[in-house]
């Protein structure tokens, strides 16, 4: 039975970790920290966990977690790189939710996150957590990065494409809309029910952060530089990431059968991708509660451009469910378990 411990239990990617690993039959979570809740029962603070969880929160501390198999970080950017190196050194594997080593370039996340990376040595050696594309460095890494919600349904759409050189890596563009749990748990005018209701915006037009994340990743499966356009917007929904990708065909020739068989193919052994039948059109209500990524591919009118469809519950395959589909694959378990559970519907 894997010992494990959870750093930042308090927001929603800590009660998803909870709600998972309470079912999973290889794991059992020792402990679980926050320093404004210390002392509190978690399932006070979470009365849907009452009788599955029975823990208290309790401070950090460094030497107690050491003990742990594992340790998730679920906790915001600037919290993991600071206790990570002291982890590792006792042996102790991680899994980070944050995004403090998804970008292998110390001074690319230093740009992004305006704040200077305190390991740069340790981010070298962190291994990017997308299982369908990096299951073999996963197996025997010892701290991993878990992607982020957005870069995961961009990403498992676009891959396939670059992959196969069927694109134009340059061409890329990515339109994605996010319910607002992504935003976290923490209080915001913006993410007050009267703000959301009836509403849908677009954010971060500018620049985002998961951007040089998501165009890192594209550019290993491209084989050379990309050029994304990525724009997020904020659903009045609680889970769900909607992505609407669009990538203009080099070879006009390549017909949309073939493209569809190419997408299955790829994912033929991926337990958590779906690729739709022709004609599908992916909801994020099919994928909630579910660690699964559920994709459809498109060529409009038979022109030039290829459009995917890709959803995914963000707080699942786009966080914890995807997290302990690493600590699944990183201890020699079966990938699914404990992430059988089938999305909610209605």
């Amino acid at each position: 039975m894997l010992k494990v411990g959870i750093v930042g239990g308090t927001g929603y990617t800590g009660a998803e970790l909870l709600r998972l690993l309470s079912t999973h039959a290889e794991a059992e979570v020792a402990m679980i920290t926050s320093r404004a809740e210390d002392g509190v029962a978690v399932d006070e603070l979470f009365p849907s966990l009452r009788g599955a969880v029975d823990l208290r929160f309790t401070t950090p501390d460094v030497k107690a977690l050491a003990s742990c198999d594992v340790v998730f970080f679920a906790t915001p950017h600037n919290v993991a790189m600071n206790m990570v190196p002291e982890l590792l050194a006792a042996g102790t594997r991680i899994i980070d939710l944050s995004a403090d080593f998804r970008i292998s370039d110390a001074a690319l996340w230093s740009k992004w996150y305006n704040e200077e990376h305190v390991c740069p040595d340790v981010l070298a050696t962190a291994v990017y957590g997308l299982p369908e594309s990096n299951a073999e460095q996963i197996r025997d890494a010892k701290l991993i990065a878990c992607p982020g919600c957005y870069p995961t349904a961009v990403e498992l759409g676009l891959i396939p494409l670059l992959e196969q050189k069927l694109v134009d890596p340059k061409r890329l563009i990515a339109s994605a809309a996010s319910g607002v749990s992504g935003a976290g748990r923490q209080a915001k005018i913006d993410n007050l029910y009267a703000e959301l209701s009836e509403s849908f915006k677009a954010y971060g037009v500018a620049g985002h952060r998961h951007l040089p994340e998501i165009e890192q990743e594209l550019a290993i499966a491209a084989g050379g530089p990309v050029g994304l356009t990525f724009t997020p917007h904020l659903l009045p929904q609680v889970r769900g990431i909607h992505a609407t990708l669009f990538t203009e065909l080099l070879d006009p020739a390549v017909p949309l059968d073939e493209l569809q068989f190419m997408f299955e193919k790829r994912y033929a052994d991926s337990p958590f991708v779906d690729v739709m039948p022709l004609g599908s059109l992916p909801q994020t209500r099919t994928v909630r509660g579910a660690n699964t990524c559920r994709l459809a591919v498109y060529r409009p009118q038979n022109r030039d451009t290829v459009v995917v469809l890709s959803v995914i519950d963000n707080l699942v395959k786009g966080a914890s469910g995807q997290a302990i589909q690493n600590m699944n694959i990183m201890f020699g378990l079966p990938e699914t378990m404990g992430l059988q559970g089938l999305a909610l519907l209605p």
